[in-house]
């Protein structure tokens, strides 16, 4: 079976496919059409149809549209109401809703010879939830999402079993969780549907002395749902515009949201397990991305292991709805092998690339300790390695590099890519030294969970601690990930560090490079010394950095 899925409707618009069981590839839109998030610059985005990275996934596998067997769009218009009968206010809802029911025939329009009849409706929730439940490396688990909004509700706990969702609970809107969260980024100056991990970041700043007044208005009910109460923000803090700058007030309203959103989570997880009995969570939509939350369900909640989507949020709904209509038909294609799902090119089409650019290049004999020689003197290091990541989190495919061990580099990096100060950079760590110098839930292969440096080790990598003595860490294994393994075991030998700085290959308000040309673009505009493409180094002029001694 032959099945594409496709999510057009909030935001960041991708989508993915499933053939004869296999999970074949996944990408975000915004890859390709440069737009971050797949939003035009129009209030109302879901017209952003994902049809380049629609027709690339067939390209992967060699299909034309006419091939198709289905086609899965992750929202459902017949679950939808007004936004009015729901206590939304959307004026752009009636809209969205009138797309969803045109949408086989957009996609007709979109990939020439597609059947608008093998287009199939797959509920937003549910979608989020085959995207972890089914891709789960483990069988039978327990699942929960939580998001915005999807058709009438924002959030869903159930179970898995044999391929077979059973739904055990779910929140009808308006009490979201994750609107909860948007109207506190908004109320901080940050865009409301896209920056709530600046939110997340600068909670560590703070104290949450708003927790509990928020605790009163913001509560699991104590029967797999909870309630989100409307809140006078400017009664706590004065809202914030956007560019003015952060006082202490604000970091301890982020605390405040931040611990909430957590006590809420924890009571769904532990009703959740209490109906189930599981030892497994597999966690979806916009909420699972927040690390911080999920390292606490992970340290104090009922579950013996949780597996989050890498995609976890709406972009994961294109691999969701595809898994759902896959199981249906008898064909189960998890678990999901790893999240390198996106566009991959050859040595030659690389070199082909670099010879266009008329940029010096090389090719070291090893490339990977090439590298790591560049970053013990301290250089940062654009990589562009393999196929891209499915999802927001840069896993080593399309990384920035730097040296740890100098605090300098997360001011450094942040001034390459346009940050705001207080946000911080991750640590990429060899999978067997990460439990002498991170505590917390490990392997971490994707960026899904913070963990505590340990003491001995923070004033050592002191770039990648947090302000809270946290990271948010991302393992690697030598067998999956064997050129990575050689350049952190290539810089170990050099610095006594089996860890390095890794954060996003893209400079402010762009999407993660994905292409070669994205690639060549941001080596070319931003203060980066040395471009990794493949097996090609280039080299930046100028006077070398002086070593690093650790």
């Amino acid at each position: 079976m032959r099945v594409l899925g496709i999510n057009a409707v909030f935001h960041d618009p991708a989508a993915a496919l499933i053939v004869d069981g296999q999970i074949v590839a996944a990408a975000e839109e915004e890859r390709f059409s440069r737009r971050k998030h797949g939003k035009r610059p129009v209030p109302f985005s879901a017209w952003e149809l994902p049809e380049l990275s629609a027709a690339w996934c067939l390209r992967q596998a060699g299909l034309r549209p006419e091939d198709l067997d289905a086609v899965a769009y992750s929202y459902d218009p017949a679950d939808c109401r007004p936004a009015g009968e729901l206590g939304l206010d959307d004026p752009w809802d009636w809209l969205r809703i009138r797309y969803a029911q045109e949408a086989p025939q957009f996609l007709a329009e979109a990939l020439p010879g597609l059947d608008p009849a093998a287009v199939k409706y797959v509920r937003h929730h549910e979608a989020h939830a085959a995207s972890a439940g089914l891709a789960a490396p483990f069988t039978d688990a327990s699942v929960l999402v939580c998001d915005g909004r999807g058709e009438a509700a924002s959030h869903l706990a159930g179970r898995y079993a044999g391929g077979r969702l059973e739904v055990l609970a779910s929140q009808p809107l308006p009490h979201s969780l994750g609107l909860f969260y948007e109207q506190a980024t908004a109320h901080l100056g940050f865009l409301h549907s896209s920056d709530e991990y600046k939110v997340m970041a600068l909670a560590s700043y703070g104290t949450p002395r708003f927790a509990g007044e928020l605790g009163r208005l913001v509560y699991a009910d104590g029967e797999g749902g909870f309630r989100t109460e409307p809140v006078g923000w400017d009664a706590l803090v004065k809202r914030r515009r956007p560019g003015e700058p952060l006082a202490a007030e604000h970091a301890d309203l982020a605390a405040s949201v931040q611990q909430v959103t957590e006590d809420v989570l924890l009571d769904l997880v532990r009703w959740l397990h209490g109906r189930t009995g599981g030892r497994d969570l597999a966690m979806a939509g916009g909420t699972a991305l927040n690390c911080v939350a999920n390292s606490r369900l992970h340290a104090e909640g009922p579950f013996d292991r949780i597996w989050v989507q890498p995609a976890a949020g709406d972009a994961g709904t294109a691999l969701g709805g595809a898994l759902q209509l896959a199981a249906a038909a008898g064909e189960l294609a998890g678990p999901m092998p790893d999240a390198y799902l996106g566009r991959g090119w050859t040595d030659g089409e690389l070199e082909a690339w670099l010879r266009t650019a008329a940029v010096a290049y090389e090719r070291p004999a090893q490339l990977g300790d090439a590298v790591a020689a560049a970053l013990a003197e301290d250089k940062i290091v654009a990589w562009f390695q393999g196929r891209s990541e499915y999802g927001p989190r840069a896993l080593g495919s399309r990384s920035l590099l730097a040296h740890p061990g100098r605090k300098e580099n997360l001011d450094r990096l942040n001034a390459v890519k346009g940050r705001e100060e207080f946000r911080p950079v991750a640590p990429m760590v060899l999978a067997e030294a990460a439990a002498e110098i991170f505590h917390g839930p490990l392997p971490s292969p994707y960026m899904l969970f913070v963990h505590s440096v340990d003491p001995a080790w923070r004033d050592r990598i002191p770039a990648v601690v947090h302000v809270d003595g946290t990271a948010r860490v991302q393992t690697v294994d030598p067998a999956t990930q064997p050129e990575l393994a050689r350049m952190l075991t290539g810089f170990q030998a050099r610095t006594g560090l089996p860890v390095v700085v890794n954060t996003s290959l893209n400079t402010a308000g762009r999407p993660m490079v994905d292409d070669p040309r994205d690639a060549l673009e941001c080596f070319g505009s931003a203060p980066v010394d040395v471009l990794a493409i493949g097996p090609f180094l280039v080299r930046r002029p100028g006077p070398a950095a002086p070593a690093v001694v650790s």
